[in-house]
């Protein structure tokens, strides 16, 4: 009873699909036609209609052009992708039906290829169907898509009168399902992404199965170093976050680094290209101090005595220099002094440079010395009694004592305001031819007068 029960409600669902298939199926467009299509496969698409965006990482690049049904009785989409960006679909290519709004409204989310870097090659498109019902598009088969159960039913069974329908359904459909456990297996994991996923890490630990058991017997001698020395690594983890926090409130600093980056490296190589050729040039000398380094070190090893033996020294030239702080403000001001004393003393001591520099290239100290020895020659004689003073006694007029003036006689005690003028025409009236006994006139006496002084 239970299996006609069955059969009736399964035949009432597929006609209900197949209905709705052939209501919003419209076969493939013609190719010709611009468009490109997605024939996507999935065990599930209640509550899509079409018109439903299609999204690539959560940007519109197309619509929900039709529904349709598969002979095998899965759901299709028909994807119209509008976006030159994002075709041709790869054949890694996968896509899953998501809720958009609180309301029930969906979308589907596809990805048109799986992200690959370096030198990996993209993979193929996906299959165009050349013949048949949706001829012209691009299959994207079941295995590659997946449909989750929305949150909202999970809710439903919450409540009634669903929570009290379910363990009828379950129950009237557990033996139509029981003799479908793999379809029904395969089925719940495409429903749930998480669960392929989950299936691809198992297989992948179960291939390094080994590896894992010998990290495992490893991992004791890692662990018992790290566990002696547990606090320096938390101490590393806490400065590590206070470090990456720093990091970040620098992070336009870091920006604007990483922009001057390139033109850093641009100029890095022709300075490395420099700096290479300098090691290259630097090679000899460094291979001669190495010859040399037994030396260098003995010397280095004497300059500690040295070093000691200047400090006494350092030590009195601080002395010193702290007696110059001192000293240096105090004549500050005798300086400042001497410096404005300089500067109109100047010209006076160009003057007497030029004088002194001529009367050294004329001669000058050679000839007053030579009329130093000859004046003195004269005027000192030398006899058989020894050195005596050349002298002469004038015999004249002007020896007698009186007390009026003779204008004729040079004496010099007498006022020269009163007789300056009759001692000058007295002057010109003298001779020059000798007196008495040989005495010089009154001219050579006035000659001798000039060139001894008063």
């Amino acid at each position: 009873m239970r299996r006609a029960r069955f059969a009736a409600a399964s035949a009432a669902i597929f006609a209900t699909a197949a209905v709705l298939g052939a209501v919003g199926a419209g076969g493939g467009d013609d190719p010709a036609g611009g468009k490109y299509l997605v024939r996507a496969e999935f065990d599930n698409a209640s509550f899509i209609t079409t018109g439903e965006n299609v999204k690539v990482s959560g940007v519109t690049v197309g619509a929900v052009q039709a529904l349709d049904v598969t002979p095998d009785h899965k759901a299709v989409l028909v994807l119209r992708i509008d976006d030159p960006a994002f075709r041709p679909f790869r054949r890694d290519a996968h896509c899953r039906i998501g809720l958009q709004s609180l309301i029930g409204e969906q979308f589907v989310e596809c990805s048109p290829t799986e992200p690959r870097g370096g030198d990996r090659a993209p993979a193929p498109a996906l299959p165009r169907i050349d013949d048949g019902r949706g001829r012209g598009q691009y299959l994207l088969p079941v295995k590659q898509n997946s449909s989750p159960v929305g949150a909202d039913l999970l809710n439903d069974i919450m409540r009634v009168p669903e929570q009290q329908r379910l363990p009828l359904i379950l129950s009237e459909f557990g033996a139509g399902l029981s003799g479908n456990g793999e379809t029904l297996r395969a089925a719940i994991k495409r429903a749930s992404p998480a669960l392929q996923q989950a299936d691809k890490l198992v297989a992948v630990l179960a291939a390094q199965d080994r590896t894992l058991s010998r990290l495992v017997a490893e991992s004791d001698q890692v662990l018992g170093p790290l566990a002696a020395h547990r606090r320096d690594l938390t101490g590393f983890i806490k400065h590590a976050g206070q470090t990456a926090t720093a990091t970040a409130q620098e992070g336009s600093a870091l920006e604007a680094n990483f922009a001057k980056f390139p033109a850093f490296l641009r100029e890095l190589g022709p300075a490395a290209d420099r700096l290479g050729q300098l090691a290259d040039q630097t090679s000899p000398t460094i291979q001669a101090l190495a010859a040399q380094a037994p030396a260098v070190n003995e010397a280095t090893a004497r300059l500690g005595p040295l070093a000691q033996q200047s400090t006494p020294a350092l030590k009195t030239l601080g002395n010193v220099a702290d007696r110059g702080r001192k000293t240096f403000p105090q004549i500050d001001a005798l300086v400042t002094r001497l410096d404005e004393l300089g500067t109109p003393l100047q010209p006076l001591a160009q003057n007497l440079a030029a004088l002194s520099s001529s009367f050294d290239k004329t001669g000058g100290i050679e000839s007053l010395m030579r009329f130093i020895y000859f004046y003195t020659g004269t005027v000192n004689g030398e006899d058989a009694s020894g050195h005596y003073t050349r002298a002469g006694l004038g015999a004249n007029g002007c020896i007698d004592r009186t007390s009026d003036f003779n204008g004729s006689c040079s004496a010099k005690y007498f006022n020269n305001a009163t007789a300056g003028a009759a001692s000058a025409t007295a002057a010109k009236k003298s001779t020059t031819s000798p007196g008495a006994a040989g005495v010089p006139s009154s001219s050579t006496t006035h000659l001798l007068d000039y060139l001894l002084g008063p």
